[in-house]
């Protein structure tokens, strides 16, 4: 693998209250939950049968600073669907109450919008980035090829919506393995198939071990364990080189969390109750 690059955050960007402590700690948060078509993911499946979704983001906080992977679907899908999805409500059904999005789930942990100084974009689906908007102190990591991806002129017919992921955020574009703060911590992993640019995270907690965030990399676990390739893949060659590498590093003991499996959600801790 190739060695990582290192961005270093300005410490006048970092949350002094999180410099206290040199332990970082992982909050799973609610970013929303949709509906879809279970055959989307599982072929199988009666043409017709719903899957639930949970839509997941996970704050870092980490000594030099707060890093938000994925920010959820934006409160607005909630309350108008239609207005906030345009054509793609009809294939990504909300499923969840109002106020059911990320800043609330921040609140619940102590914290808000300018509290972040990373949001990492796994990829510029909506329901990925919907919430970007909000955090306008922090600094959005993606990957190239994702950018490139969501500028095309057909983009919303591949789930990107231009109002998500155009906020005027300052962005630091990545194209390799990326150490965040330079201590093997937090480090950002490209995983293409899903889409041109889908990026997972390495996280490394001194308690309860290393896990990776998969994003839709992984949005069920049935596909790992089937070999199989959802319907909403991008390139299904590169979806499956991909699942070698979660595949490795499972095998290194490394925790697999899937972004959207809601057996697993089940079982995770959420909210305040942290990892460390």
């Amino acid at each position: 693998m190739t060695a990582p690059t290192i961005f270093r955050i300005p410490w006048s960007q970092s949350i002094t209250a999180s410099i206290e402590s040199h332990k970082m700690k992982m909050n799973i948060l609610s970013g929303g939950r949709l509906k879809m078509q279970k055959r989307t993911y599982l072929r199988d499946a009666p043409r017709g049968e719903m899957i639930e979704l949970p839509v997941s983001c996970v704050l870092l906080r980490h000594p030099q600073g707060n890093v938000l992977f994925d920010t959820g679907c934006h409160p607005a899908v909630a309350e108008d669907p239609e207005a906030r999805l345009g054509v793609l409500a009809k294939y990504m059904i909300p499923d969840m109450a109002v106020g059911d999005h990320v800043i609330t789930s921040l609140k619940a942990v102590g914290l808000g919008p300018d509290d972040i100084d990373v949001v990492v974009c796994s990829h510029l689906h909506t329901d990925h980035c919907g919430c970007n908007a909000f955090f306008k102190k922090a600094t959005v990591f993606v990957h190239a090829l994702e950018l490139a991806a969501a500028k095309q002129p057909d983009a919303v017919n591949s789930g990107y919506l231009t109002a998500d992921w155009d906020v005027g955020t300052a962005m630091n574009i990545i194209s390799a393995p990326t150490d965040i703060f330079g201590d093997g911590r937090i480090t950002l992993l490209p995983l293409p198939g899903h889409s041109p640019g889908t990026t997972a995270a390495l996280v490394k907690l001194d308690d309860t071990g290393e896990y990776l965030l998969t994003s839709d990399a992984l949005s069920v676990r049935a596909n790992l364990d089937d070999n199989s390739v959802p319907r909403n893949t991008w390139n299904a060659d590169a979806f499956l080189k991909s699942f070698e590498e979660i595949r490795r590093l499972e095998a290194q003991g490394v925790t697999i969390i899937c972004s959207h499996d809601l057996e697993q959600w089940k079982t995770l801790r959420k909210g305040a109750e942290a990892y460390s």
